[in-house]
């Protein structure tokens, strides 16, 4: 239940930071869904990496949701500090690295569809936050490209996912 918990605001927050990178939204309004989906995936860290059922498999994956979470969380400060977001960007290239491995753990080890699809968000997740490094750290001219597969991949990735999950669907 937790994943759909945390994959629904992981698409509530790609979803509107699309939006926001499309110029629909305001730098100073996406602060609010970023801060609340970063809060909401820290809780899931904690629990996952220091609540009692904590092992070593919710630690690896406290690990790796914290990397969202401090991303979201980043976004948020980038808006109120008004920084270019270089540091982000770099940042981002460190997790897009971390993903490739998780990536190909993921898919080798899957043995359902469901372990498939989340193999495979692994490598859509990497791919967008490689382009966040293009983006920000390298200032490539990709800003309209990379708003599309954020809003996208919130929806694919997150937001659908997420409220199946939650529903009992998936």
């Amino acid at each position: 239940m937790l994943l759909g918990f945390l994959l629904f605001y992981v698409g509530a927050v790609l979803f509107l930071n699309g939006l926001w990178l499309l110029g629909k939204i305001e730098d100073r309004e996406i602060v609010a869904v970023n801060v609340l989906s970063g809060l909401a995936a820290a809780g899931v860290v904690i629990d996952g990496a220091f609540g009692s059922e904590a092992d070593a498999d919710s630690i690896r994956g406290a690990a790796l949701t914290l990397m969202f979470s401090g991303t979201y969380l980043w976004v948020a400060y980038n808006r109120l500090a008004n920084v270019d977001g270089r540091g982000l960007g770099w940042f981002s290239l460190f997790v897009s690295l971390t993903t490739v491995p998780v990536f190909l753990r993921a898919i080798a080890s899957a043995g359902s569809a469901s372990e498939v699809w989340l193999a495979t968000n692994w490598l859509i997740w990497g791919i967008l936050w490689f382009m966040y490094f293009l983006l920000l750290a390298l200032q490539r001219p990709i800003l309209r490209q990379t708003a599309w597969v954020t809003l996208l991949a919130g929806i694919v990735t997150g937001w659908l996912p997420g409220f199946l999950l939650l529903d009992g669907l998936m």
